[in-house]
């Protein structure tokens, strides 16, 4: 991890995401994505008891994740980063809080699905030891005639160091 890496993680003040963050997780959420969740999707998530975080940097929403546990894999619902924070490594410091929560729960495995045209991401997730394991066709909408395939990815988590 670089100092600057180290720096930005160690400035992220991380907590549970509550149903009054969503306006300024809303905000990130609409642009960092081109079919965005709603207030609705978020609140389901919450109310349903899967894992949301909120990442704070400098006193303000910077990045977010929800996953859903299950028994003991974790798949990734959603995670982004505020627009004028990318580049700044908050993403992996986000994906690495994701798996530090993980592992504080004894989860075995992570999963995720990336647009396989999110090449950013993967690279990032890869650095991150998940691998491809397959393809969902069609699963990301593009627009109201247009799907883009989605890449599965996974963690297998070993023992805590």
């Amino acid at each position: 991890m670089s100092a600057v890496l180290r720096a930005n993680a160690q400035q992220v003040r991380w907590r549970p995401m509550t149903v009054t963050d969503l306006d300024a997780v809303l905000a990130i959420e609409q642009q960092a994505y081109s079919h965005p969740w709603s207030r609705g999707n978020f609140i389901d998530s919450i109310a349903a008891g899967h894992w949301a975080w909120m990442g704070e940097h400098g006193g303000e929403a910077a990045c977010y994740w929800v996953a859903m546990p299950v028994l003991d894999e974790v798949l990734l619902l959603n995670v982004a980063v505020a627009r004028e924070r990318w580049g700044q490594g908050l993403g992996e410091v986000a994906m690495t809080h994701l798996v530090q929560t993980a592992r504080s729960h004894a989860a075995a495995q992570i999963w995720l699905e990336v647009r396989t045209s999110n090449l950013r991401a993967q690279r990032l997730y890869s650095r991150l030891g998940f691998e491809r394991k397959g393809m969902r066709k069609g699963y990301y909408p593009v627009t109201a005639h247009q799907r883009e395939d989605a890449q599965v990815m996974h963690l297998q988590l070993g023992p805590q160091p």
